[in-house]
């Protein structure tokens, strides 16, 4: 297995104590030689030299065995010493084993989320974001403006025809699974009873009759030249073509004026019979939906709706960069909308709230294992002046109070003897 560097370690927090408990011990031992010489003066000479010799000692050993949890002490390879590093790989999996044991268990996961309101919080940031520094890059203006300009980054890395392919073909899998006749029928129908068909009707009849007006010199070519002979020679198929027109003139301007007109009635009983075989006759749905299915299949349609495609995507790309941040404005009221809903909607509440706790117990049950198995493996790769380093960062000034308890207990047990044997 390769040993890999893990992040630079943190600034040494024990150095401070651990000079302390060094210099303790140093002048201990300066203390326990200048008394030594003056043990037959006085016997508080003694006292003071039991004190130091014992807090030495005691000093001596708590620094062995400090030293012994992360290295040989003096670079001397005695047994059972460097401990942390020569055990890594068994700290590693104890660790993972301990994780897995006490934290990614489903039933300790559900336990915590159950009495965590995850969506009022997730809506309490939305609607009320914590008071930052504009400049902060965690900014919710900043976590907008990025998402709007992911969101461009993303579409032009798309290639646009598969996507547009794509969309459309999702569009028309959706447009298939309509039965279109039966909603033409029912909307037309209600157009009808509604009253909402008669300015439609209306506009036909202006169209028809501006259209009549465009073309008259074709439409009076196409009656001319249907006349027989022997109108062509009497001239009157120019009269004739002429009275034609004019009564078609005259019928749409009353059609149009009159809404009581007959032919408008005939019109709405076609258009009735039209919604009832919409809704009921197979032979008018299956034309339809076979009409459905051509116009899908078009490539003409295919064609436009590409180009139709396009024009959103460029027009999202551009909102997206506007300078102003539109699309990020939006997105902001967006979210601040659906704070508001999950902050007020209890019941949204407690359906985001289990989606989120079962997802949860689901990922603990389905990938605790590999998660465990990450940690023991990413401390096994860590080299062994890494992960002493860290573990000793983390625990050495608690250590180096170790040596200097261990020094005062020491001269305080030595002199407890020294008093003892004195009595004696």
């Amino acid at each position: 297995m390769q040993l890999m560097k893990a992040e630079p370690l943190p600034p040494d927090r024990a150095r401070r104590m651990r000079l302390t408990a060094t210099g303790l011990l140093v002048l201990m031992a300066a203390v326990f030689a200048y008394t030594h010489q003056f043990l037959g003066l006085h016997p508080a000479w003694g006292y003071a030299n039991a004190f130091a010799e014992a807090a030495m000692v005691g000093g001596l050993a708590d620094w062995f065995a400090v030293t012994a949890l992360f290295r040989h002490p003096l670079g001397i390879p005695i047994p059972h010493t460097a401990i942390i590093p020569s055990n890594k790989d068994r700290i590693a999996d104890t660790m993972a084993q301990f994780l897995r044991s006490n934290f990614l268990v489903p039933t300790v996961v559900a336990r915590r989320m159950r009495g965590m309101n995850i969506a009022k919080a997730i809506g309490d940031f939305m609607v009320e974001p914590p008071k930052v520094d504009l400049d902060d890059p965690e900014n919710p203006s900043r976590i907008t403006s990025g998402a709007a300009e992911l969101l461009a980054e993303v579409l032009e890395s798309l290639d646009p025809d598969r996507l547009g392919n794509q969309v459309r073909a999702g569009l028309a899998r959706q447009f298939e699974k309509i039965d279109v006749s039966p909603l033409l029928g029912r909307m037309l129908e209600s157009a009808i009873a509604d009253g909402r068909h008669m300015p439609l009707m209306d506009g036909f009849i202006r169209w028809a009759g501006l259209t009549l007006e465009d073309n008259e010199e074709m439409v009076r070519e196409m009656i001319e030249s249907r006349a027989n002979a022997v109108l062509r020679w009497t001239g009157l198929d120019e009269r004739v073509s002429g009275s034609v027109l004019d009564g078609l003139y005259r019928l749409l301007a009353e059609v149009l004026v009159d809404p009581e007109h007959p032919l408008r009635s005939k019109i709405e009983e076609g258009l009735q019979k039209l919604s009832q075989d919409l809704q009921h006759d197979p032979k008018t749905r299956s034309r339809i939906e076979e009409m459905k299915r051509d116009l899908l299949e078009n490539p003409a349609v295919a064609e436009w709706w590409l180009g139709v495609w396009e024009r959103i995507r460029r027009s999202m790309i551009r909102r997206a960069r506007e300078p102003e941040g539109a699309l990020g404005e939006e997105m902001r009221k967006g979210l601040v909308e659906i704070g508001h809903a999950l902050q007020q909607d209890e019941g949204l509440q407690n359906q985001i709230n289990r989606f989120a706790r079962r997802t949860a117990v689901g990922i603990t049950t389905r990938y605790g294992g590999q998660i465990v198995q990450l940690v023991s493996e990413t401390v096994k790769r860590w080299d062994a002046v890494t992960i002493t380093g860290r573990i000793e960062n983390a625990v050495g000034r608690d250590l180096q109070f170790i040596r200097i308890n261990g020094t005062l207990v020491g001269g305080l047990v030595g002199v407890t003897l020294h008093a003892i044997v004195s009595m004696a």
